[in-house]
């Protein structure tokens, strides 16, 4: 680990201002992400800026939704009231996640920001466009078991790690952030960015910004969610592939439907050719079989990932049989 220097944050402004002055700098909340790169010499920064003492750990429900700060860690969004009855798929997508040491630690903020586990990332002999552009991946050509099978490019076939996101795509999640021009919100699928020719860039957000909350609106949709994590063993792994599916079912008919998915993209992918195939079709076997193989269209596997195209399907059919009453 690199030499570096600590400074806490005096307030949500100031901080946004310190960074901006400071290629170096990181925001450092939880700390379960930024350390670990750290320690692996993949993330090098010269200052961390602790903003944990910032005011934004408040869970506020209302008739519109809930409001997340985006320090709230991942045990208590995943254990508010709120969140299990209005978003179900939020509550289980985070307790499906990490350990339960980790969740009392991490936060939603940096959930979403965490950075692939993909291992050739991690280790800084392999070759990674990630962490050093125009140094190739290592990954298309190696143990790809665990990577992507769409959103890919000839630079990078990593997956997202994040639960949490994935779920919140099915929600039709805001996030809100602060940066050098102020406030401004950013839905949720247009936050995170596919690798194209900058796999380095994994965010809209630029240095210096900070998520200051997320934001649920509730709906009927997001009260009918679910989320189904296939993973290798029990706890404490990350998603082979993983469903987020919300149904709105009204007079034996489907009038709106989410599908986000999880350890298939460089980036939590929503299947827009899923939702197509469900809305105004009938919550049937036949219909759910139908988005599951719309929702693997466009896939191609490296390889060891091969599988991840018909478990995908499976997938998508078992989260929509919960969604829709029928497992």
């Amino acid at each position: 680990m690199n030499p570096f220097r600590y400074a806490q944050a005096a307030d949500a402004g100031s901080a946004v201002t310190a960074l901006l002055g400071d290629r170096g700098m990181r925001y450092i909340a939880g700390g379960t992400n930024i350390l670990d790169l750290m320690k692996d010499d993949v993330e090098q920064p010269t200052l961390l800026l602790d903003i944990t003492h910032l005011p934004l750990r408040t869970i506020d429900a209302g008739p519109h939704g809930v409001r997340l700060g985006a320090l709230a860690t991942m045990a208590d969004v995943a254990d508010a009231a709120p969140v299990k009855s209005g978003f179900p798929a939020v509550s289980q997508a985070l307790l499906a996640g990490a350990s339960p040491q980790l969740r009392n630690m991490a936060t939603i903020g940096g959930n979403i920001m965490q950075r692939t586990r993909c291992a050739y990332f991690r280790d800084v002999s392999q070759a990674c466009n990630k962490r050093t552009p125009g140094n190739g991946c290592a990954a298309i050509a190696g143990q790809n078991r665990n990577h992507a099978v769409i959103g890919t490019s000839e630079n990078c076939i990593c997956t997202h790690p994040s639960d949490f996101a994935v779920a919140l795509l099915a929600v039709d999640t805001l996030v809100h952030v602060r940066g050098a021009g102020g406030l401004r919100t950013i839905p949720i699928g247009d936050f995170h960015v596919l690798p194209g020719a900058t796999p380095n860039r994994e965010t809209v957000l630029e240095h210096g910004d900070l998520i200051e909350a997320i934001e649920l609106p509730a709906s009927a949709l997001a009260r009918n969610s679910v989320y189904v994590k296939v993973r290798d063993r029990a706890s404490y792994e990350f998603a082979l592939v993983s469903v987020a599916a919300s149904l709105h079912v009204t007079d034996g008919v489907i009038r709106d439907a989410r599908i986000g998915i999880g350890g298939v993209a460089p980036k939590p992918w929503r299947s827009h050719a899923a939702e197509a195939a469900l809305t105004g079709r009938p919550p049937t076997p036949e219909t759910f079989a139908a988005a599951g193989v719309a929702a693997a269209s466009g896939m191609r596997g490296y390889g060891k990932n091969d599988f991840k195209l018909t478990l995908t399907r499976r997938t998508v059919v078992r989260a929509l049989e919960h969604a829709g009453g029928l497992a």
